[in-house]
């Protein structure tokens, strides 16, 4: 008899073992459904059919897979094909039961679609439940089973479409059925078949939008772009509390991981195109920046991808590859590239910031190394990293490492003939070698120059047999058995590679000719330099302007006074065309071309200088700023203490505001900021040359200002006295310089020079040079006056423009008063095949006179150094693809940061105390060398009491310009300096003495001290009496300082200062060798006659001169660090250096010797710029500071040169 309860406890059971897979129980249970509840004849015949379905699903399935065929495809020889008719008639006549009669249709379609029947199952599965039954409002009451049919039902509705090749439609049947379904797959207590249909579901949905957004990138801009794969994660974190296992999952048509793999393809994609963050089916955050979620989200679906392609994959035999595991170390790298670059702020990264993020890709790419052998892209890639935060030893080791193991794998190509596909290409091998002996050659030492000169020689080995034809199979074999690198694809090398290789290998010659102590080979390794790097920037390697390659070319044919080519060069770059693609800035930053320019503006200022058109050098150093177009760009609105603000709210008492913006300054790196700075320092020298140091002196603040701005506040709280200035003789000129005194850092102020006010050489622009306003000449500056003379004209016509023209050959455009601009030549075009190589000649510095400038007529530029329009449209230059995409953004410690911060200050304060020295105000200029000394003391003691043993007191470490004892030196060369401007040699001797304990090889300190040790020889200063005197008249630290003429006086020298004489003066000399030849030979008689017994001094109180051996040590001493310094590459070019030994030479006598000296240091000052070439690149290149104290006036300067040659 039929039982109502029974009936329905059974129809329970029925809807259970199906959930639970429980097929065995199912035919039981029919049978006793029907028992009880004869009228449910739609239910039993589903349940019967599905049974049949499952069954031979499993039959047809192997048995020793995990993958049925199920998902795959049809199963065959199905018997229940019968059963079609009367499942058509139940559904028919199912009316009181809705969930049933959907359980049957789904059933239907599922049936027609194991039979391959694809269209007919399309028409009999239903679209979803609420729109089959909308008369059933509430969904969640529905059994666990319908649920399950409902998913089946989408799936292969949307599997049929697919396969029919309307994919957009099976998208659409897949996101209409994703809001109703969401519960199902969020609920705790979902069972195998709900699992297992879910899953299907999903994996389908996620393969079908992966495919489609890779044929589509359109799609990414989708909100909704991400809703399957997010819900793929809520589905896998859903898992009975716990993740699930890898693998093919319930019967899954494909490896999980793969869904995970879309997953991250898919957010990668978003990420490096720089697509707006899609908000569809995404969870709740509590980031409020869009990158930070999209960080997070890509970081979440990282570590999951990762756990399971580490645990599934085992480790290679020699002979296999793991192309999934490399393939997904790639695509870490791209976003690391993305997530490490300018584009994104600390705070999008979240906690930890970019440390954490470099760290942990260093930790996924070792779980790589795990998983891989011998990979050459695993290894290229921690080398990278390594590189990006600033651990070079580890990064080096990691390059030795894959170097060694590329060499060795090229070269067993080259004997078997057999690719290998896992290793790295022949552009990739040099881009990465490239990129070594880029890094080498910036943020290394003498020992990473020598590294890097020894990889430049494998390259030129290389290049060279590539230029001669050697590259078939057997040259490569002799090649790989000598240890070189051979490439196995030399035909298909691109241009850009071989670009990046000649750049490489002409970095490292020049860096190397700068650490040599080899002084003869200098010039073979300046030339070497030269070729390689002009035929990279050659036009048929496809490089173009690029801005690495055309810096360094430039500042080498500086540093060899090769001017006029060199500032063609530079001028070039800087008026390129170039269309800015703003993808760019997602790597590097807002304003990257700006800011990659600065050095070559702050080198062409220097060149300009070297030429004396001093006019177009101050305009250099303000286009570097002006190329941002507005202050606020670079600086931002941040005021500091009033000196950033207008100056109607200064006068007002308007207080600080504090941040309202930031500026391009804020997202600069150290070495940036600093080449800023350098550049305000190199204004100011070009001021003092100009208008003297009282000048200088007023601007000196706007170094400690900008630095503020720069790097913050060091608590460098110092008020410095600015020299009493004469009165101008109208009331408004006052009025104008108190209120433009208040200039700040940002210069480019438009001025109005008042009467009375002394016509500078400046006065031709609108522009002030510093920012400051002119102010009057204080008495006895030193003012530039242009010779007259006829052969001293004619000599410097080869070397530098006629000053009579203004400079305008080498001129960018210039702007008059009334604000009309005029044109511009365009420079010669980019060097091609080498020619640069031979302009250099065969003594480096002194080359051949330049060629007639070429004019190009009607050919105008729009650009200028006060434009601010913006660029114009062209043909886009490889220089936006290239530059800085060889080194990745390297952020230091913040314990190197603040080092690096502590020197750059030291360098500020001892510049300022140069101003002060030179202007006369001693005690100010004592007060700057104390505050700098205090800075090295601290930076001292915070070394020393370093426990990671990774820095040292003598030895700059990697990107650090100068060691601590370095900066000893300078301190103490700048207080020599100071004490010979007070007329105190021996405490100057004792400072420059003090100097070379701390750094042995100081040019300065060589220099101040080899001028004392010479004028102790020619008794030009005489011994420090016995009994000091009381003469308290004169004081460094007085109240009243008085003038340094007056303080600085010599007693009558016996012989003149060099460069001085006539012909009395020669007879003068002839004499002095007489009596000293004489005095010689009397030492010899005496030590002949009474050997053992020394030759009688007077007593100390009765001495008017030093003893002869005392004055010989002293001159030969003096010899011995000038011919030591003048070989190393730090003093090759160090003019003051080779004057200093031009007059050791005559003090001995070797007048041939001096000759040859001064003739070489004519060379040397006649391309000499306001400051030391090295100053142009911070960071990039580790040499000494010459400093420029003796000869500030370049006319005197050569002068006395030229007469001291003729006299010799």
């Amino acid at each position: 008899m039929p039982d109502a309860v029974k009936a329905a406890h059974y129809i329970q059971q029925l809807d259970d073992a199906r959930c639970e897979e429980n097929w065995d129980a199912v035919p039981e249970l029919v049978r006793k459904v029907r028992k009880h509840a004869p009228d449910r004849i739609c239910l039993t015949l589903t349940a019967e059919i599905e049974l049949a379905i499952t069954r031979a699903c499993q039959k047809a399935a192997p048995q020793d897979t995990d993958r049925p065929s199920t998902a795959g495809g049809p199963a065959v020889g199905i018997e229940v094909a019968s059963h079609i008719p009367n499942l058509i008639t139940a559904i028919e006549n199912e009316t009181q039961h809705p969930e049933e009669s959907f359980q049957a249709k789904v059933c239907l379609g599922w049936l027609h679609w194991v039979m391959k029947d694809y269209p007919i199952a399309l028409v009999r599965l239903p679209k979803n439940f609420d729109l089959e039954y909308p008369q059933c409002d509430n969904l969640d009451t529905l059994s666990e089973w319908t649920k399950v049919c409902a998913l089946k039902s989408t799936y292969l509705r949307a599997n049929c479409l697919a396969r029919d090749g309307q994919r957009d439609m099976a998208m659409t049947a897949f996101e209409a059925a994703l809001p109703s379904l969401s519960s199902v797959w969020t609920t705790k207590t979902a069972r195998h078949q709900l699992r297992y249909w879910a899953e299907l579901f999903l994996t389908e949905y996620c393969m079908l939008a992966s495919q489609a957004i890779r044929e589509n990138d359109e799609l990414l801009s989708d909100p909704n772009c991400l809703a399957s794969f997010r819900t793929w994660s809520k589905y896998w974190a859903s898992a009975k509390g716990q993740p699930l296992a890898g693998g093919y999952g319930f019967r899954g048509s494909v490896p999980r991981r793969q869904v995970w793999s879309e997953y991250y393809h898919v957010l990668s994609e978003l990420l490096q195109r720089d697509l707006p963050f899609p908000t569809g089916y995404s969870e709740p955050s509590n980031d409020s920046s869009a990158r930070s979620q999209l960080r997070a989200e890509l970081k979440k679906v990282e570590v999951v991808f990762q756990g399971l392609l580490y645990t599934e994959t085992k480790f290679p035999r020699a002979d296999e590859e793991r192309t999934e595991v490399e393939q997904f170390v790639d695509r870490v790298m791209q976003n690391w590239i993305i997530l490490n670059g300018h584009g994104w702020k600390e705070q999008d990264l979240g906690k930890g910031g970019r440390d954490t993020l470099s760290h942990g890709t260093l930790d996924t790419l070792y779980g790589a190394a795990t998983k891989t052998y011998h990979s050459t892209s695993v290894l290229r890639h921690l080398f990278t990293v390594h590189l990006a935060v600033a651990e070079f030893d580890l990064a080096f080791a990691a390059f030795d490492s894959y170097l060694d193991i590329i060499k060795k794998s090229k070269a067993r190509v080259a004997k078997t003939g057999h690719p290998e596909p896992a290793l790295d290409d022949d552009a990739t091998m040099l881009e990465t070698i490239s990129t070594c002996i880029a890094a080498l050659c910036r943020y290394g030492g003498r020992d990473a120059a020598e590294k890097a000169y020894h990889l430049g020689l494998q390259l030129e080995n290389l290049l060279e047999r590539l230029a001669n034809g050697h590259v078939d199979a057997e040259e490569n074999l002799n090649a790989a058995k000598d240890g070189h690198l051979v490439l196995t694809a030399a035909e298909s090398l691109s241009p850009r590679a071989l670009a990046l290789t000649y750049q490489a290998a002409g970095l490292a010659n020049a860096q190397w000719a700068r650490m040599t102590y080899d002084s003869e080979s200098r010039t073979q390794f300046q030339q070497k330099a030269v070729h390689c790097l002009s035929k990279s920037l050659s036009p048929e390697l496809g490089l173009g302007v690029d801005v690495r390659g055309v810096f360094a070319l430039g500042t080498l044919l500086a540093e060899q006074r090769n001017l006029h080519y060199a500032i063609n060069l530079v001028k070039t770059a800087l008026l390129e065309d170039v269309d800015i693609d703003e993808s760019q800035e997602l790597y590097r930053g807002p304003c990257w071309r700006e800011r990659s320019l600065i050095p070559l503006w702050h080198l062409l200022a220097l060149m300009l200088s070297a030429q004396q058109d001093y006019v177009m050098a101050a305009r250099a150093c303000e286009g570097a700023m002006e190329q941002f177009k507005d202050p606020f760009i670079l600086f931002g609105t941040r005021c500091l203490n009033g000196a950033y603000q207008s100056e109607h709210l200064n006068e007002a008492g308007v207080e600080d505001g504090g941040y309202t913006s930031h500026g391009i300054v804020d997202e600069m790196d150290n070495f940036e900021k600093e080449s800023l700075l350098e550049i305000k320092m190199t204004q100011l020298a070009i001021l003092e040359l100009v208008e003297g140091p009282k000048v200088a002196v007023n601007a000196s603040s706007e170094l400690l200002t900008l630095f503020t701005r720069l790097f913050g506040d060091l608590d460098q709280k110092v008020e410095l006295t600015k020299p009493e200035l004469p009165r101008p003789t109208t009331t408004a000129v006052t009025k104008e310089q108190n209120r433009n005194r208040r200039a700040s850092v940002f210069g480019s102020r438009s001025i109005r020079s008042g009467r009375g006010m002394r016509q500078s050489i400046f006065g031709s622009h609108d522009k002030n040079l510093t920012g400051i306003p002119p102010v009057p000449q204080a008495p006895g500056a030193p003012a530039i006056q242009v010779t007259n003379n006829e052969n001293a004209q004619s000599k410097r016509k080869s070397h530098s423009l006629s000053r009579s023209g203004s400079g305008r050959r080498h001129s960018l455009r210039r702007k008059s008063r009334s604000g009309s601009q005029g044109a511009i030549e365009v420079p010669p075009p980019m060097p091609v095949n080498g020619i640069l190589a031979d302009y250099a000649g065969k003594d480096g510095a002194a080359a051949a006179p330049p060629p007639e400038e070429p004019s190009i007529d009607g050919v105008q530029r729009t650009n200028s150094f006060d434009s601010n329009e913006e660029y114009n449209d062209g043909e886009a230059s490889v220089l936006a693809q290239v530059y800085g995409s060889l080194l990745p953004v390297i952020h230091f410690s913040q314990e190197h940061s603040k080092r690096k911060r502590k020197a750059i200050l030291i360098k500020v304060w001892l510049t300022i105390a140069g101003f002060y020295r030179r202007a006369g105000l001693v005690a100010d200029a004592q007060q700057a060398c104390t505050e700098a000394q205090n800075i090295v003391q601290a930076l001292e003691a915070e070394i020393l009491n370093d426990t990671t043993g990774e820095v040292s007191l003598r030895e700059a470490g990697w990107g650090e310009t100068k060691s601590t004892e370095e900066l000893y030196a300078d301190v103490w060369a700048e207080k020599g300096y100071l004490s010979v401007a007070c007329g105190k040699p021996y405490e100057a001797r004792a400072d420059f003495e003090a100097a070379l304990t701390h750094f042995p090889d100081h040019a300065a300190a060589i220099v101040g001290l080899s001028d004392i040790l010479l004028d102790i020889y020619s008794e030009k200063l005489l011994p420090p009496p016995a009994v000091p005197s009381f003469n308290l008249e004169d004081s460094m630290l007085s109240d009243n300082p008085t003038s340094l003429q007056a303080t600085t006086k010599f007693p009558e020298l016996p012989l003149p200062p060099l460069g001085l004489g006539t012909a009395k003066v020669e007879s003068k000399l002839d004499k002095g060798e007489d009596n000293l030849e004489k005095g010689m030979a009397g030492l010899k008689l005496k030590s002949i006659s009474s050997p053992n017994k020394s030759p009688e001094l007077p007593p100390p109180h009765k001495a008017t001169s030093l003893p002869l051996h005392d004055r010989l040590a002293a001159r030969d001493r003096a010899y011995g660090l000038l011919s030591g310094l003048t070989k190393l590459g730090t003093g090759w070019n160090n003019s003051e250096a080779w004057f200093t030994l031009a007059r050791a030479y005559q003090e001995s006598g070797q007048v041939d010797k001096a000759k040859g000296a001064l003739w070489w240091c004519v060379e040397l000052e006649d391309g000499r710029g306001a400051r030391e070439w090295t100053c142009v690149d911070a960071g990039g290149v580790k040499q000494l500071s010459f400093w420029r104290d003796k000869n500030l006036n370049r006319q005197d300067n050569q002068t006395t040169l030229h007469l001291t040659y003729y006299r010799l």
